[in-house]
């Protein structure tokens, strides 16, 4: 008889631990006694655990099509395109793009067992833990594991509508999709998170683990989904206030590998090239540029910047600020465009003629050109010297940040924004804190446009870059309203955070209205340069993916389709 999960083993059997498929765990393998569960047979469990990040459990496709990266969701938003050779490769994600959502697309099918699979090797590991005779630290190993079961939950109830939940030693098989409601789960979320803070430790015991202040800025996350303002103000605090976060020096640090794990690093998934490639960066595989002169391999070039990405750069030559009144997709950013511009947009994609990691980009890089246009993805690609230039194409050890300092200093700012009482900056003291936190971020941007910062990527030369911060003298309290700084808070979050698998969740919490008057005027605009969006909408009932037909198929009648 089939079951819902399948893949899925986590149990603990009379006198010892059932490990489970090879698939699901790599280490340790076999059966142990309580006894014989110890610190190293134990981290071996959490350290598949931590794996499940890395969304690749049997082949490539799933990581491909289901990335933890999620890249693909970036696709569905107004920030980019899908790339590759063109609208029938990887059709999966190009219906993705165009919001033709079917229930039997398979990146919503690999979403979704990725984040299912990667729940069953915590389980694994906290049932384990709570087995053993004798571990070091196990409440705190305990909070790392209960810190990764809501990040994979979380990340399931912003991409679908409605999802079964369970806890370890809870039989998956009879638990349906609608035994509790978003708001159930995302208070379990909460619960969990809750618990990890007060176990966690302060400082990480090596690269990449999980501390007080991960839990907590994704608690921050989690509750700037749920619109709890004031719960981000505090968990943005804490992780602010804890000294151990920073702002890169140069925007184009992120994409350093040197940076791994820095000061702006807050919960990243940990990339090695060591061991044949087993640990690289599989959800950003596709997306490596074309690369002319093979500096990279062939690359599939998938996942381009839109041009309405692009034109967002586009600052005021007056004053260095964007366009916030909706007229920065008037003017497209072209070879011939004279304007200022932010330099993020130089670190965030490629444009033909500019330096892309000291060597020059050219049409050449571009895999479907006629198609996609020229603006390859650029920010998880460091220099061309510290990747591969054969399969797996651009291989290389940049991490990925799945949360970093500057996105909790604007979620912060946005608390701040949303939780104000006054009409301006003059009658409320939240929206001065806001317009701080705002102008940091941009004033880190403002400072990175250096010629003597290599490998070159803005070349002032070659571009007019101009960055100015929101006035704060003058009549600058009262330019700074609610309003506007909301404006300004949004726009921001897109600059600072373009193409980093976040665009599309900011405008699903911003609410259904302000999703889909975004995306139905983006697909109307942008068909006059891509054809293939020509008559596609969003609707509401597209704003989830469904839950996928295989696993309705499995469920013995235990899911229902939202």
């Amino acid at each position: 008889m089939k079951t819902i999960y399948k893949f899925i083993c986590a149990s603990l059997i009379v006198g010892g631990f059932a490990s489970c498929d090879d698939m699901l765990d790599t280490v340790p393998q076999g059966q142990f006694t309580a006894e014989q569960l110890d610190d190293s047979s134990v981290e071996g469990l959490v350290a598949s655990a931590y794996a499940g990040l890395e969304a690749h459990f049997f082949g490539n496709n799933e990581a491909f099509a289901g990335p933890s990266t999620n890249w693909i969701f970036d696709v569905r938003s107004d920030d980019a395109y899908k790339g590759g050779g063109g609208t029938g490769m990887e059709e999966n994600i190009h219906l993705l793009e165009v919001s033709e959502i079917n229930s039997d697309n398979v990146s919503c099918l690999n979403k979704w067992q990725n984040n299912f699979y990667a729940i069953s090797r915590v389980h694994n590991a906290m049932l384990a833990l709570k087995a053993a005779s004798s571990v070091s630290n196990a409440e705190a190993i305990m909070g790392e594991l209960k810190t990764l079961r809501a990040w994979y939950y979380f990340d399931l109830i912003r991409i679908f509508n409605r999802i079964p939940y369970f806890t370890e030693g809870e039989d998956v098989n009879t638990k349906p999709n609608d035994e509790y409601s978003r708001d159930q789960i995302f208070s379990f979320i909460k619960r969990d998170l809750t618990e990890a803070i007060e176990v966690l430790p302060a400082a990480k015991s090596s690269a990449g683990r999980i501390t007080r202040t991960t839990a907590q800025a994704i608690m921050a996350k989690v509750c700037a989904f749920t619109s709890d303002w004031a719960e981000v103000k505090t968990y943005a605090d804490a992780v602010i206030s804890s000294g151990q976060y920073s702002l890169y020096t140069n925007f184009g640090d992120i994409s350093k590998i040197a940076k791994n794990n820095g000061d702006e690093s807050i919960f990243a998934l940990q990339v090695s090239t060591a061991n044949d490639n087993a640990h690289i960066n599989w959800s950003n595989l596709l997306n490596c540029t074309y690369s002319d002169g093979n500096l990279y391999g062939t690359g599939d070039d998938f996942f381009y910047g839109s041009q309405n990405l692009v034109n967002a750069f586009r600052t005021d030559p007056a004053n260095g600020l964007p366009y916030l009144d909706g007229t920065f997709n008037q003017v497209n950013v072209t070879a011939d465009y004279a304007g200022t511009l932010d330099p993020r947009l130089d670190f965030t994609v490629g444009r033909i003629g500019m330096p892309w990691r000291g060597y020059t980009y050219t049409m050449g890089w571009c895999r479907a050109y006629d198609t996609y246009g020229e603006y390859s993805n650029k920010k998880a690609w460091p220099a061309p010297e510290e990747a591969l230039a054969s399969w797996p194409w651009g291989c290389n050890s940049l991490n990925f940040m799945f949360v970093r300092y500057a996105d909790i200093l604007l979620l912060k700012a946005e608390a701040l924004i949303e939780t104000a009482t006054g009409n301006n900056a003059a009658e409320d003291e939240g929206l001065v804190e806001a317009r701080t936190l705002v102008n940091q971020v941009r004033q880190r941007a403002s400072n990175s446009v250096d010629g003597s910062y290599l490998p070159l990527d803005p070349d002032p030369s070659k571009a007019d870059y101009y960055v100015g911060l929101y006035p704060t003298t003058g009549d600058g309290n009262l330019y700074w309203t609610k309003e506007r700084a909301r404006m300004a808070l949004r726009f921001e979050r897109r600059l600072e955070l373009a193409l980093e698998g976040n665009r599309w969740f900011d405008l699903v919490r911003w609410g259904n209205d302000y999703l889909l008057s975004t995306m139905n005027k983006y697909m109307t605009e942008e068909s006059n340069l891509r054809t293939y969006y020509q008559g596609r909408s969003v609707t509401e009932k597209e704003i989830f993916l469904p839950v996928p037909l295989a696993e309705i198929d499995n469920s013995n009648g235990l899911y229902k389709q939202y």
